[in-house]
């Protein structure tokens, strides 16, 4: 078991870093200092390593929600703290970092938001049902805002050099975000127009 937790640890920090394709077999055998032939007993293709990566990044993503699911918190309040102990997965486990993206660099395998969208639509679900959203907020479509802000602290912690202090913490720039997206963005009177609206007449002549 310590052999096996020792080369997923290897693995996810290579897949991490370059990819499915951008990652061998020998490489992580360097890593984990151990021999191809130790490697392969264990796993016998990349294939397999990169499954018990996607399962491991999983497994913590879940643990992590259980624990905070069983606070007494209001069901939209939750959504938010969801998504940003979700951006702290992200910047502390190298095999989460590394699920989100074998889930999109192997096709046929599940995506890491399967591990909690169906979480969040529940939550969402409840907080429309309790009158905590508007009515025209509906919760398959702040689902979608929430895949959108979950994959963009995730291009934005990718994004990130090194230690450079321009950059602030995912989980702060998400804080920052989420409330933009809960007071709004638009000041009184100002004249916004609706995108889901009619179109114009120019549109409409063309």
């Amino acid at each position: 078991m310590r052999t096996r937790r020792i080369l997923v640890d290897a693995a996810a920090a290579e897949f991490d870093r370059y990819g499915y394709d951008g990652t061998s077999l020998s490489r992580i055998s360097g890593v984990a200092g151990m021999s191809i032939g130790a490697v392969t007993f264990h796993f016998p293709s990349k294939a397999d390593l990169a499954d018990a990566v996607q399962r491991e990044g999983r497994t913590v993503t879940l643990a992590a929600l259980e624990l905070l699911t069983a606070q007494p918190v209001p069901p939209l309040r939750m959504v938010v703290d969801l998504t940003l102990e979700l951006a702290g997965l992200m910047e502390r486990e190298p095999a989460v970092r590394s699920a989100i993206r074998l889930g999109r660099e192997r096709p046929g395998t599940e995506a890491w938001s399967g591990a909690w969208l169906p979480t969040v639509r529940a939550l969402l679900d409840r907080a429309y049902e309790s009158g905590q959203l508007r009515a025209d907020a509906l919760p398959a479509d702040v689902t979608t805002l929430v895949e959108h802000l979950t994959n963009g602290a995730e291009a934005y912690l990718r994004g990130r050099t090194g230690s450079d202090p321009a950059f602030e913490s995912t989980v702060a720039q998400l804080k920052r975000v989420w409330h933009l997206a809960l007071v709004g963005v638009s000041a009184e009177g100002a004249d916004v127009r609706d995108p889901a609206g009619p179109p114009s007449e120019d549109a409409q002549a063309s």
